[in-house]
């Protein structure tokens, strides 16, 4: 294909994936009811899942540190269009979470044909995993982060006087945050398994830089999230758990490409 062509097809797999994302937000948009009153706002409302669990547990154990009876809080829209443009960024923020895998399996198909076949193999199921990956990092940024950041910087209070009452803008906007960098986070393990395919990057290399590494999440998780602890700690954890799941699976692509390189020269030998 000539570079022409390349555009061309580009542009269809970038007009499919942009019409997947807009009939998604459309039915989002349409849905006010039950996206703004179950899934938007649902971290702010006391029967929230999360909180609930959180309530279980601390019962559980003879306690009701973790039960809240009232957010101490509210929200409001101080600009004449707040409402009616964070209902149009929320739509398309749904929109994408809910077509990304169609959006993804999109870009694979422009890229794909340019692999050879071992690497279309390799990357079998890229898809996948991918779009699993993301999905797990969106629920826990909504289910883990978002909740417990909602409920400490809403609680928090330099004096009993001040009142907290939030912008509309500013909680869509820390929730959309938390999710989506949530579900781009999660994508380290797939970074690091082609890294090391391509002999970029090997387990020695993961080991030997982990302090570094440590640092970079650290200051991810603060570039990302709320300038509170709490929910720089609940980003950091599982970001350093994700780390070294990383260098085990480099381990075992490394293993596999030497075993495969093995066997290539006792059969060349």
């Amino acid at each position: 294909m000539s570079f022409l062509d390349h555009l061309e097809e580009l542009r269809w797999h970038i007009i499919r994936s942009l019409g997947a994302i807009i009939v998604f937000g459309v039915v989002a948009f349409i849905m006010r009811d039950f996206v703004w009153g179950l899934l938007i706002l649902g971290p702010t409302k006391v029967d929230f899942w999360t909180f609930r669990m959180f309530c279980k547990v601390s019962s559980s154990i003879g306690s009701d540190a973790f039960c809240f009876d009232e957010m101490p809080f509210i929200i409001q829209s101080r600009k004449m269009t707040g409402q009616f443009s964070m209902h149009i960024v929320s739509s398309a923020v749904i929109g994408l979470i809910a077509s990304f895998p169609y959006v993804f399996w999109e870009i694979w198909r422009f890229v794909s044909p340019g692999l050879y076949d071992n690497e279309r193999k390799l990357s079998r199921g890229a898809v996948f995993f991918v779009s699993l990956l993301f999905m797990l990092g969106v629920l826990f940024g909504y289910y883990i982060v978002t909740p417990i950041s909602v409920n400490f910087l809403g609680n928090y209070q330099v004096d009993p006087s001040i009142l907290n009452e939030f912008d509309i803008t500013s909680y869509v906007s820390i929730l959309v945050t938390l999710v989506l960098a949530c579900g781009l986070l999660f994508q380290l393990p797939i970074v690091v398994y082609f890294l090391s395919k391509a002999g970029i990057i090997t387990p020695s290399a993961l080991v030997k830089y982990r302090k570094h590494a440590i640092v970079v999440i650290l200051i991810i998780a603060a570039l990302v999230t709320p300038p509170d602890p709490i929910t720089q700690l609940l980003v950091t954890l599982p970001l350093l758990l994700l780390y070294q799941a990383s260098i085990y699976i480099s381990k075992m692509v490394v293993r596999k490409e030497a075993k495969k390189q093995a066997t290539l020269e006792e059969e060349n030998g």
